[in-house]
């Protein structure tokens, strides 16, 4: 009895698509520097200068990237308590200006650092506000929020039955 052979047609491996464009920097090294230099308190564009890429470069690894996510949104929470702790530094610096009239020593607060310290408190509250804004914003809780329930309002109640459902 003969043995047929059988044959086995094997379908050509394509080769591999080769992606377009340059090359990707990105490593967890330059991930690394970039969201210390932000949790340092720098920002973006300084951070990604200091590696040599754009901010456009670094905003795509973070929607590429899960872990570098993580990484940037915890660097972004620790810059937002950095500025927070800058405004008490500045808050206890002693602003005087001090005057030698020949002998007599004057020491006097300074209108000009006291507006400086004042515009420094400011920028940094503002900053802190937008990159923590549960933790540094303002808040208006009218309702709705997690731990507030919703208002109700019933317009049919008169202002003294709303004012007492209110106090509960």
């Amino acid at each position: 009895m003969a043995t047929a052979k059988k044959t086995v047609k094997r379908a050509a491996k394509k080769p591999a698509a080769k992606k377009v464009g340059r090359p990707s920097k990105f490593t967890p090294a330059i991930a690394e520097r970039i969201c210390a230099a932000i949790a340092d308190g720098k920002s973006s564009a300084v951070a990604c200068k200091a590696v040599g890429i754009s901010a456009v470069t670094m905003l795509r690894w973070v929607s590429e990237d899960a872990d570098f996510r993580n990484k940037y949104a915890r660097a972004r929470e620790a810059q937002a308590d950095k500025l927070a702790g800058e405004i008490l530094e500045i808050a206890d610096e002693v602003s005087v200006e001090v005057r030698h009239d020949g002998e007599d020593v004057t020491l006097d607060v300074s209108s000009t650092a006291v507006a400086r310290n004042r515009l420094r408190v400011d920028a940094r509250k503002w900053a802190a506000s937008k990159l923590a804004p549960k933790k540094y914003g303002d808040t208006l809780a009218i309702g709705g929020s997690d731990d507030l329930p919703p208002v109700k309002q019933d317009i049919n109640l008169t202002p003294a039955e709303a004012y007492r459902q209110i106090l509960g």
